[in-house]
């Protein structure tokens, strides 16, 4: 059994339902240390929604860090410290979805089971399989060259899978208040469509949610002049909402969205016109589009329409884009090498932790293996995929390491 695919089972092994870490990060960590990170647990929240969070940086370039935040001559020994390294992160999730009914599983979720060429359990895919290429990845890579020039770290969360508000983000904002510097981030989040290397993901969209209120006034429905039905007052506004052209989208991006996703309205009698429409929507935007623009479009819409209401909005995450690049060219390479694929750039499916670590790191994308079973009944990696999985995070640090500012 190769190191990556036992340290996979291990990972998998772990009933860590969101926010549960039960023990993976403690598992990384003993892996880590011996190889000279500094593993630093930044836990967040409370009681059963203690979230656990690792940030471990190979401790041979924390003078660097060490210097920068000193008082004396900081310009000079940052530019100093930038020149000798560059810090690459790997970045990703221990926290897994639910497993549903487990007896329609074949074989237990959380006992990793090989068959047929596949490897079976909760997490899989979606990404204990993708931790596990990294961090053996990171030990053949320090066991050919034990003094890289080029800073290595790593930052795991158990809530990504949860609200997302005590994991990747909380870790982010406490190595902005230090200055810690981070040039390049790879998220191992499940990529690839049909092959692993076939797609990598340079950018999400943004999501921002309204929950809007439309107000009427309630009545018998026998005597619809004594009422007001809101939602007869909001059919022509949704029909505008929903074919409104909000952006064109861009080379890397799709259109901008709006969807309903919820309505509600009536008190379930048939004799009784509402007197309130609930209405839930998001916008899925990219980076044509801003949450401000796009709310001030929808609250000038809803007046011209003449409706009473109220609405609240919640930014879910902010799109990022990583142009092509450095990182993007050498990820590519490197995903060559081990596949002979050329990989495609991708913007599409839902948000992931790669928007919070984009506000503190210019060049962030997402790669990993096949996504097809993620989330499902019987989540399930390919055997065979792991090693050239491990091949391409290693490629990348090969690479990287002969990189300078």
């Amino acid at each position: 059994m190769s190191s990556t695919l036992h340290l996979a089972e291990q990972l998998i092994s772990q009933p860590s339902v969101t926010p549960l870490d039960a023990g993976c990060l403690d598992i990384i960590a003993a892996r880590l240390a011996p190889l000279g990170f500094v593993c630093e647990r930044m836990d967040s929240g409370a009681g059963s929604m203690r979230v656990c969070n690792l940030w471990a940086k190979l401790k041979g370039f924390s003078h660097f860090d060490q210097q920068i935040r000193a008082q004396e001559a900081p310009y000079l020994i940052a530019s100093q410290a930038r020149t000798l390294a560059k810090t690459l992160v790997f970045a990703g999730h221990t926290d897994v979805v639910p497993t549903g009914p487990t007896m329609q599983w074949r074989s237990d979720p959380f006992t990793p089971t090989q068959r047929g060429g596949m490897l079976y359990g909760r997490g899989a895919a979606d990404m204990k399989s993708s931790i596990a290429a990294m961090v053996v990845a990171v030990e053949e890579f320090l066991a050919m060259q034990p003094e890289p020039d080029l800073s290595i770290a790593f930052l795991l969360t158990s809530d990504e899978e949860g609200p997302a508000r005590d994991g990747t983000v909380k870790v982010c904002e406490a190595l902005t208040a230090r200055g810690e510097v981070l040039d390049y981030c790879i998220v191992g989040e499940p990529t690839s469509v049909d092959r692993l290397g076939d797609t990598i993901k340079n950018g999400r969209r943004g999501t921002m949610s309204g929950k809007l209120t439309v107000k009427g006034l309630q009545g018998h429905i026998a005597y619809p002049h004594l009422a007001k039905n809101p939602v007869h007052l909001f059919a022509p506004a949704l029909a505008e909402l929903a074919a409104t052209h909000w952006d064109a989208g861009n080379a890397f991006f799709p259109a901008t969205q709006w969807q309903v996703s919820n309505m509600h309205a009536g008190t379930g009698a048939s004799n009784v016109i509402p007197g309130e429409l609930m209405v839930d929507f998001n916008f899925r935007f990219c980076t044509e589009s801003t949450p401000e623009g796009l709310q001030q479009r929808v609250g000038a819409l809803l007046d011209a329409h003449g409706l009473t209401y109220e609405l609240k909005w919640t930014v879910g995450g902010l799109p990022f884009l990583t142009q092509p690049g450095p990182l993007v060219e050498v990820l590519r390479g490197a995903i060559k090498t081990a596949t002979g694929l050329e990989t495609a750039l991708s913007t599409t499916g839902g948000t992931s932790d790669g928007r919070f670590i984009a506000k503190i790191c210019a060049q962030v994308v997402e790669f990993g293996p096949v996504n097809a079973t993620i989330h499902q009944i019987d989540e399930r990696v390919e055997i065979a995929s792991l090693e050239p999985l491990k091949d391409i995070y290693k490629g990348v640090l090969t690479r990287l390491s002969g990189i300078h500012p």
